[in-house]
């Protein structure tokens, strides 16, 4: 898997004709040429060719593959995560960084010190969420800008200044 990078999972079936709906982890799925994909499937990566896809809204995809045309068929492929070769991942304008990025960083804050490594980025909707280990409980941490005061790195470092009560929620 590591010629592959992911670019989202399966989250339900729509209607009943095969077609199923994608969220993407990939931060701008519309730069992708997607004319096939890979499921992963009992940890192997299965091909499975796209007829077609539409991103009506941010993040969300709906994509009819060949040979599923019922929905009891695309139902086996709901929480699938999706990927694609490294050779198609387009190339970032130099410079650009990504909230994605940050995992394996350190995450230290103003208020509490250090936090503990950034382990995975969530996309939400509204938000992006980092998944801390803090005090051996899993902490997401909302990157928003307001919270960010400034990231290094040379260091590896995310130095944030958290509203107060955030920690106390998860502790």
């Amino acid at each position: 898997m590591d010629n592959y990078f992911e670019i989202g999972y399966i989250t339900k079936t729509r209607g009943l004709k095969g077609e199923v709906q994608v969220s993407f982890t990939f931060d701008e799925p519309e730069k992708l040429k997607i004319k096939s994909v890979f499921l992963e499937i009992n940890k192997k990566l299965v091909p499975y060719f796209v007829e077609n896809y539409k991103i009506p809204m941010p993040q969300i995809g709906y994509f009819n593959f060949e040979d599923i045309d019922h929905i009891d068929k695309a139902q086996a492929l709901t929480k699938k995560k999706i990927f694609l070769p490294n050779r198609l991942k387009p190339k970032r304008e130099k410079g650009a960084f990504f909230y994605t990025d940050l995992i394996g960083f350190t995450a230290e804050d103003l208020h509490n010190g250090k936090l503990g490594e950034i382990i995975e980025v969530k996309e939400y909707p509204q938000q992006f969420l980092a998944s801390v280990f803090y005090q051996q409980k899993e902490v997401l941490i909302p990157l928003n800008e307001a919270f960010i005061k400034d990231i290094d790195k040379i260091s590896k470092t995310i130095i944030l200044d958290l509203p107060q009560g955030l920690l106390d929620l998860y502790l």
